[in-house]
Parts: C-alpha cells; structure tokens; sequence
C-alpha cells in the first residue's frame, strides 16, 4: 500500500495533469475515500492518520488495530475496484466479485458460520433508528431468503449503468440510485455501508469521473436520509423490486451531489498545482 500501482485508470480529470501530479491525486482520493467511509462506521482514524497508515504500514499509538486494518482493507478494496474497470462492462461484474471486494472491507477473521465473509448473510439483520416525529422504531432490511433475487436486480441495474455515457450529474445519480438499494437490501451481515460506497462508484469510474465521497461530518444526514428512505418504502421483496419508489430517492440524489465538492476540490487543487508548474516552467523558458 505503500505505492499507488503504476498502471492508472483512465479518468477525465486526470487528463492534462503530469504522471506524478495525477498518482498525487488519486492518492488523496484514496486517503479521503477510505477515511471517510470508515468514519462514518465509528473508525477513530483522522484523514491524516489514515494516510499515515495506508503509506507507511505503521500503526498510530492508543488507536484500535480494527481500526487500522479497516483502514488498510478499504484502501485494497479501491485498487481491486479500478481493477474490475478493466473488464467492465464486456464482463459483467457478478456476485463472486462482490464477494472477493468484501473479504478485502471485511478484515475481521470472524469464525462464525452465520457471518460468511464469501456469501450473502443467512440471518435477519436490521438497525434501530428515529423517525422524523422523535418515534423510536426499527428498519428491518430484506430477509435473507429474498437477498439473491434482490441481488440479481441490483447486479443487472449496476451492469446496465456501466455502459451507459454518463454525464457529471447522471453519474451521481446513478451513484445514488445503486447506494440507496445496496444498503436498503443489506446483503451481507456486515460492511454493507462500507461496500455500498465502493460499488456504486463503478459506473461513476466507468464514465471517467473521480468517486462520491462523503464526508464524516454529514453523518447524522446520511444515516437520517437513509433511513427515511427505507422506512417509507419498507422491507424489499422481489415482487416490489429494489427501486419501489423513485420519487422518494430525490433527497439522497441531493445529498451525493453536495458531497461531490469535496471530491471537485481535490480536482481543482491538482488542476492549480498543474498550472503553477506550468507558469514557472514559462517564466524559466523566457529568462535569457
């Protein structure tokens, strides 16, 4: 983990920037990516410490060792991620890659025959959560007699994005559309957020856009975005379909394009570092 692989995917806002400038880049989207996501799951790791970590494979005193291997596995999720784009979409992404993605997010040696780490859960599994009124409720999420039909749709849905010519605004909308029924269908027994947040960028890559990341300071939002979202639409079943109701996926569009900003800054300070070397290089050329 200690260097970005030398073979770079081929990304839009990559385009114009020097070999080391764009490595520079996808760097810092790891970083913010990985810590991110993790974030949002309790991990205690700071932008700067997961940096730290995933560079120089060296733990940070008085944090976790789950919290530094969450780190670690998250940031060899990305690189088997822009993997898959060498393939996709002549080759369908299929359900044993979603498994081969987890065993990377799932760090944990787990023992445990109703926690499988290469397969969909085998037991219910749900969250508490809050409603708008302050009512205390539970959202329970698809069971798991139904997770490989719901799966197939979402596999299917996922699949037909990656060869469609998506646009800025398309590509987070389809960012939405497949996070929103990932982790409404909850197919494994954990991870879930985790893999959702990876796998839904692949049409956003396949179109040539650098990843939704988002950040640890909407958490409250997200997680309440989220859960209005499936309390209103209830458990899924393969009769209803994974996208029962569409009209109410607007204010977690919404939520995907604001935290995009954080991924166009990071394009926009590489972008900037571009031009600044490109000036003094100018200024170097016209000096008798």
């Amino acid at each position: 983990m200690r260097n970005m692989s030398t073979s770079l995917p081929t990304l839009a806002p990559l385009a114009g920037l020097d070999p080391d400038l764009q490595r520079s880049l996808l760097a810092q989207v790891r970083d913010l990516w990985t810590h991110g996501s993790t974030a949002l799951e309790g991990n205690t790791l700071t932008l700067g410490e997961t940096k730290f970590v995933i560079e120089e494979g060296l733990t940070v005193s008085g944090k976790p060792l789950k919290d530094h291997e969450e780190v670690v596995g998250h940031a060899r999720a990305i690189e088997l991620l822009y993997g898959l784009l060498d393939d996709w979409p002549a080759r369908p992404v299929t359900a044993a890659q979603l498994f081969e993605l987890h065993r990377a997010v799932q760090t944990r040696v787990v023992i445990d025959m109703y926690k499988p780490i290469v397969g969909w859960k085998i037991e219910p599994n749900g969250t508490y959560a809050m409603t708008e009124e302050g009512r205390q409720t539970f959202i329970d999420y698809a069971a798991p007699s139904n997770v490989p039909e719901l799966m197939d749709t979402w596999l299917a849905e996922l699949n037909r994005l990656g060869v469609e010519p998506l646009d800025e605004a398309a590509a987070l909308s389809a960012y939405a559309r497949l996070h929103l029924g990932f982790v409404h269908i909850h197919p494994f027994w954990d991870g879930n957020g985790r893999m959702a947040r990876l796998l839904a960028n692949l049409p956003v890559l396949r179109a040539g856009h650098l990843p939704v990341v988002i950040d640890v300071r909407e958490r409250k939002r997200y997680i309440d975005t989220l859960a209005s979202y499936q309390l209103a639409v209830g458990p899924l079943t393969p009769g209803m379909g994974v996208w029962p109701r569409p009209e109410l996926e607007t204010a977690f569009i919404a939520l995907c394009r604001e935290a995009y900003a954080a991924t166009q800054a990071l394009i926009d300070g590489a972008r900037e570092q571009q031009a600044a070397r490109r000036a003094r290089a100018d200024s170097g050329a016209g000096r008798p």
